[in-house]
């Protein structure tokens, strides 16, 4: 196969979800660079209709869904919806998270509504979309995670500032991996293969100092990750130049964890 033929992902259908996020605009926009027909979905459908709307402006594929990772029911009409228009999706790409928690010191009450969208939601999305994807037998689960996964947090990038790290986020993005490599093993055989990308802090232009600077002291590459960054991991991932990789997770932070 041509090497330019496995990063070209036209005829494939995407679903983004959490696609009009932070890491999620880069996303859904890489996927429908490489040709791919984008499902951009959230809570909030007006946003998604808008983003694939700009997207659609350039000729681009892509439409807006709605949904609620909280809520089986929601996941499950979600998957009905996009199922009876396209079939099965080629690639699912679990970018949602909710944030409720802000510190270490918030209540349980935070801890369990992260659980239920961060944990039981992620796996209910995961499953929905999976199952026939191994019924076709092709299609590939990309999972967004966090270096925050994959080290303790440097509570050092904090000091001067009033941010800090919840501990609900670390919990969750080290158990992303771990159910990344379940559903690899599980989905292999057939056909399917399940992934998971760990990107850096990325700054979209709101980064304030002196977090900016204490952030960046440790990154190899001395900045934080912007737009561009994570397009060409999640083409790779998605498509045929990555056909022999399943169960992995691909650190994107400029060094900031070696």
């Amino acid at each position: 196969m041509d090497v330019r033929k496995m990063f070209d992902l036209t005829g494939q259908v995407a679903l983004v979800t959490g696609g009009t996020g932070l890491y999620g605009t880069s996303i859904s926009e890489a996927l429908a660079e490489a040709g791919a027909h984008v499902i951009i979905a959230s809570r909030d459908l007006g946003r998604c209709q808008e983003w694939a709307a700009k997207l659609a402006e350039r000729g681009l594929r892509a439409s807006g869904e709605t949904y609620d990772q909280g809520d089986e029911a929601s996941i499950d009409s979600l998957r009905d919806q996009v199922v009876k228009k396209f079939g099965a999706v080629d690639v699912l790409v679990n970018n949602s998270v909710a944030r409720p928690m802000k510190t270490y010191q918030d209540s349980l009450a935070a801890w369990r509504q992260s659980m239920e969208v961060n944990a039981t939601g992620l796996f209910a999305i995961s499953r929905a979309f999976l199952d026939p994807m191994m019924e076709c037998g092709r299609g590939s689960i990309l999972n967004v995670g966090s270096i925050q996964g994959v080290v303790a947090p440097d509570f050092k990038n904090y000091a001067g500032t009033a941010m800090t790290t919840p501990p609900d986020y670390q919990f969750h993005k080290h158990g992303l991996i771990g159910l990344t490599k379940y559903l690899a093993a599980l989905a292999g055989p057939r056909g399917v293969r399940v992934n998971s990308i760990s990107p850096g802090g990325f700054d979209d232009g709101s980064a304030k100092e002196p977090f900016l600077s204490q952030y960046c002291r440790r990154v190899f590459l001395g900045r934080m990750a912007d737009h561009d960054d994570l397009k060409g991991v999640v083409v790779f991932l998605a498509g045929e130049a990555s056909r022999y990789i399943t169960g992995q997770d691909i650190v994107v932070d400029g060094g900031y964890t070696c």
